[in-house]
């Protein structure tokens, strides 16, 4: 998950350079089209980027969704016929963006992190989204196939609720909301993993337990770096002064934007519980360290006694009276239990032993 970017923008490159930064995530580029409106809804999938040109000067809605980022190719032909900015399309290829939104007048231009979790190593994922979204037009760059808006096409392809009656605003909208609903699911996921966490560390703390409350702990760093900045697109995106964005989707909009801030506000929560299984671990670990001293203290306690006893018997004078005693060696070792016994049981009594 946290993974630190090996490739970078060659220095000295002119702005607008187009240079994929980031992990190759996809050994082949995938493009899929959507292309609806009330009526019809046509779904298909193309080798070459030109097959789809023609959409663009049609009246319908269009949904072109490219999955890798590594055919530069690819990416100059789509952003010269659509004409896209090439700041924007080098912030599309510059993988470590933080979310934003651009207006340019004729066309918008977003950058969101998806997250999801990754079974086999169970861990949260992050993968850079980038929409531009026209009059007509809506054209997504995922890092790799494979998404979380499988919910969104079964939408449009029968025809469900008021999707393929609205236009590209309405279908961003729905696009951000599914990437916003699935943090909810990782949020649940790292509340399920924060519990377990928490009871290990109340029953049986050990130097992995540790190890996990830091692992979680950066976890809910990276999530708020991705959803803080997302609740400023969110709430740009609704006061957007532009034709594109109607009236009618703004009420969508602002839910989602409640939805955001309701994130962060559990994510906050998280922090604070986290931060306190950390300082209950410590106070854990102190207070096995002070039982372990404690019992130390008090054997020794129990041997300073004795040990000037022995100290006594042992010196070298010549005339000790209880070394010519018969029962002497005996009565000292009954004398040095009966101090040790007695000091033990008193311990005890105070309770602490």
């Amino acid at each position: 998950m946290f993974k630190h970017i090996k490739k970078r923008k060659k220095a000295g490159s002119p702005p607008g350079t187009l240079i994929h930064v980031g992990e190759t995530r996809a050994e082949t580029v995938k493009i899929t089209v959507i292309d609806y409106d009330a009526e019809s809804c046509r779904e298909r999938e193309i080798q070459q980027i030109e097959d789809c040109f023609y959409l663009k000067d049609t009246s319908t809605v269009t949904w072109i969704n490219i999955s890798g980022l590594h055919q530069i190719e690819t990416i100059e032909k789509i952003g010269k016929h659509f004409e896209l900015h090439p700041l924007l399309l080098e912030d599309v290829l510059h993988t470590n963006q933080r979310p934003k939104i651009e207006d340019f007048g004729e066309y918008l231009f977003l950058v969101l992190r998806m997250l999801f979790c990754n079974g086999v190593k169970d861990e949260i994922e992050s993968e850079q989204v980038s929409f531009f979204v026209g009059s007509r037009y809506v054209i997504s760059f995922q890092e790799k196939e494979g998404d979380v808006f499988d919910p969104v096409r079964e939408r449009i392809r029968h025809g469900k609720g008021r999707i393929r009656k609205c236009g590209t605003d309405y279908l961003v909208y729905t696009l951000i909301d599914a990437i916003v609903d699935h943090y909810f699911i990782n949020i649940e996921k790292t509340e399920e993993k924060i519990d377990l966490i928490e009871e290990e560390v109340l029953t049986n703390a050990t130097p992995e337990t540790l190890q996990k409350i830091h692992t979680i702990k950066r976890e809910m760093i990276f999530m708020r770096k991705s959803v803080w900045p997302l609740r400023e697109v969110i709430s740009t995106f609704e006061r957007a002064e532009s034709p594109l964005v109607k009236e009618t989707t703004t009420i969508y909009l602002r839910d989602v934007y409640d939805h955001t801030v309701q994130i962060i506000d559990t994510i906050e929560t998280f922090r604070d519980v986290i931060s306190g299984m950390l300082d209950v671990y410590l106070s854990s670990i102190s207070n096995k360290m002070n039982e372990v001293m404690k019992v130390l203290t008090i054997i020794a306690t129990i041997f300073i006694p004795l040990t000037f006893i022995a100290g006594v018997y042992g010196m070298n004078f010549k005339y000790l009276p209880e070394l010519e005693w018969k029962w002497g060696y005996y009565s000292v070792w009954l004398f040095m239990l009966a101090v040790g016994i007695s000091m033990g049981l008193y311990f005890k009594r105070k309770k602490w032993l």
